[in-house]
């Protein structure tokens, strides 16, 4: 039996809504970029839905895999500590559903080299 896969992308959250925008914007580009994705935000603090929420949403939805993306730019302690321990924290509760954590996206080279080319641009 094949997985069905869903994506979180996690981002540290913000009590303005417009701080949202960026984060929905790229859920929006996975499902245009693939319609039959599963994707749902999430906020680390401040914001809701919470990691275990858009979890819950994603598994009752028939996801049986879920892939965590941080939107962070830098390791900073959410991404180095709480993240982890979350991510274990949902394998306890659903351990039926394979729960995979990506590298933070500040970490991939292709971020590095598009806001390298954003910088000099004119």
């Amino acid at each position: 039996m094949t997985a069905t896969q869903g994506i979180i992308l996690l981002a540290h959250g913000s009590r303005d809504e417009r701080w949202r925008e960026p984060i929905e914007a790229v859920a929006r580009q996975v499902l245009a970029d693939d319609p039959s994705a599963r994707v749902a935000c999430a906020y680390m603090e401040l914001a809701t839905p919470d990691l275990p929420t858009a979890a819950e949403t994603l598994i009752g939805g028939g996801a049986t895999a879920v892939r965590v993306v941080p939107l962070f730019l830098g390791m900073g302690k959410h991404a180095r500590e709480d993240l982890p321990q979350q991510v274990e924290a949902l394998r306890q509760r659903w351990p039926a559903v394979g729960f995979s954590l990506a590298r933070i996206v500040g970490e991939e080279p292709e971020l590095v080299d598009l806001l390298a080319r954003i910088a000099v641009k004119s």
